[in-house]
């Protein structure tokens, strides 16, 4: 049953995470724990949930459409779910669409054992792959990129189930975390650039493995460190761990927008917290793109800690002058097109006794298409502000993500099709402007983008892939589609 997402964006107008993931070896709840696992991870992913255990004789599965609390907040749910073994997966649907056959982790009987597999990511050549496996014979269950994974290693020749995984993942492109459940253990492992994240922790004798540091916290975990890119992690029943690292040392290139937006702001990520990177982001767009202003606003929430390190660089005061409703879903009645125009004052409301007649700074940290920047700046107007100036914790999103975040494709990009002038003139704003990518580097740590081996996947921004596009025929770096530019104002 599909029921309320209060996440949910009509307008397709946010940068969405594929998934999360979370994992734990050795624990008398596993499964429950698990369940709480992914309610950390509930913003990664709100569309499905599925949880898979393993009681040392037999896996058990159960899945759902819509959050982790609609579906396993039961004492009946978690007892379909013994053993100490147990992953799951929370789901906003890229590849392979929506629907119970796509939801994860997936299953299958091999010659070895049960296979369970939960996927953070997208393999940019599952297509390429599928159509071979198709054709010597493969039935495929759902229409998922993950399940490729699994008919590959039923058809590996190598002996052992831990070289037929090692196997196959030499022969997929693109990013990936994965958690793996074998009668043996649980397998975690990153794609050897690190696109994905995956951390591991420890919680008395159990091991536990998770997408973002905030799921450890909130079992009650402790953080280990980061599974590092290309590693593979094997843990075995007896709570026995080895690492391998078949790809050898590889340039790492983690996804620079887990600390824009995905992540939570509570987690650390890369050895810094989050929510410090979100304010030093801020920092740095206020020193390259200075306003004069009364009040600094949030677009809440994402746009809350840049909005406050904006402020306490320009010495301009911080306020909450947009209220949002936590309590908006897609079962809310909309009668007529008036009312489904309305869905960002459902969501957001400005706060006018202090927005009127005042020069605000708006924060937000994207730009998608667009639509709900201008919805946003439209009722700043409306509240009675007399100048907005819209300023973005990220430079423009100009390129589609191939790696497991939710894109629109790059002709609906608004700053694929125009520069910022005309996205301004778009979006209604007195001036827009960016973080540029140096200062979003300076943000993270770095002193610059290294153009030659850029130490993050900043693609959606540069459209510098870090890996081959087969499934795209290795085009999607050269679609450029011609910018618009703002209509030279008219003289009186």
């Amino acid at each position: 049953m599909i029921t309320t997402n209060p996440f949910e964006d009509r307008d397709g107008d946010k940068l969405r995470e594929e998934c999360g993931i979370f994992g734990v070896l050795g624990a008398r709840d596993a499964a429950a724990m698990t369940a709480l696992g992914l309610h950390a991870l509930q913003h990664r992913g709100q569309e499905a949930v599925g949880i898979t255990s393993f009681d040392g004789q037999e896996f058990f599965s159960r899945r759902g459409i819509g959050h982790v609390a609609q579906n396993f907040s039961s004492g009946q749910a978690i007892a379909e779910l013994p053993g100490m073994m147990a992953a799951g997966h929370v789901r906003y649907s890229t590849t392979g669409g929506s629907g119970l056959r796509n939801v994860q982790p997936l299953f299958a009987d091999l010659a070895a054992g049960g296979f369970a597999i939960a996927h953070n990511g997208n393999i940019s050549n599952a297509m390429f792959l599928k159509r071979d496996l198709v054709q010597k014979g493969a039935i495929f269950q759902s229409t998922s990129d993950t399940e490729v994974i699994i008919h590959l290693v039923a058809t590996s020749r190598y002996p052992t189930l831990l070289d037929r995984f090692v196997d196959v993942l030499r022969l997929v492109e693109g990013a990936y975390s994965l958690i793996c459940m074998t009668p043996e253990g649980m397998i975690a492992c990153r794609d050897p650039l690190g696109i994905r994240p995956l951390v591991m922790g420890k919680l008395g004798d159990a091991v536990v493995f998770a997408s973002e540091s905030v799921a450890l916290d909130v079992v009650g975990a402790d953080m280990v460190r980061e599974v590092e890119p290309g590693e593979l992690v094997q843990v075995a029943l007896d709570g026995s761990i080895q690492t391998h690292r078949p790809f050898g040392d590889t340039p790492q290139r983690p996804c620079i927008f887990e600390h824009v937006y995905f992540s939570r702001p509570d987690s650390i990520l890369g050895g810094r917290s989050v929510y410090e990177v979100r304010k030093a982001i801020g920092t740095q767009l206020a020193l390259e793109n200075p306003a004069d202003a009364d009040l600094v606003i949030p677009v809440p929430d994402s746009g809350v800690p840049a909005a406050l390190g904006y402020a306490q660089q320009s010495g301009i005061p911080f306020e909450l002058g947009i209220i949002r409703s936590h309590y908006v879903g897609r079962t809310f009645i909309q009668p007529s097109d008036g009312a489904r125009n309305a869905d960002v004052k459902r969501k957001h409301n400005a706060n006018r006794a202090l927005v009127a007649g005042k020069r605000i700074v708006l924060i937000d940290d994207s730009i998608v298409r667009g639509t709900t920047s201008l919805k946003i700046v439209q009722m700043m107007r409306e509240a009675g502000a007399r100048e907005v100036h819209f300023r973005v914790a990220s430079p423009p999103t100009e390129h589609s993500c191939f790696y497991g975040v939710d894109t629109p494709e790059r002709s609906k990009l608004l700053a694929a099709r125009m520069d910022i002038a005309a996205m301004a003139e778009f979006i209604q704003a007195d001036s827009l402007a960016f973080v540029s990518i140096d200062g979003l580097y300076r943000a993270v740590g770095e002193v610059q983008r290294n153009s030659t081996c850029p130490q993050y996947c900043d693609a959606c921004f540069t459209g510098d892939y870090p890996t081959r596009l087969t499934d795209m025929g290795d085009r999607a770096p050269g679609c450029s589609p011609v910018k618009l530019k703002a209509k030279p104002a008219k003289v009186a």
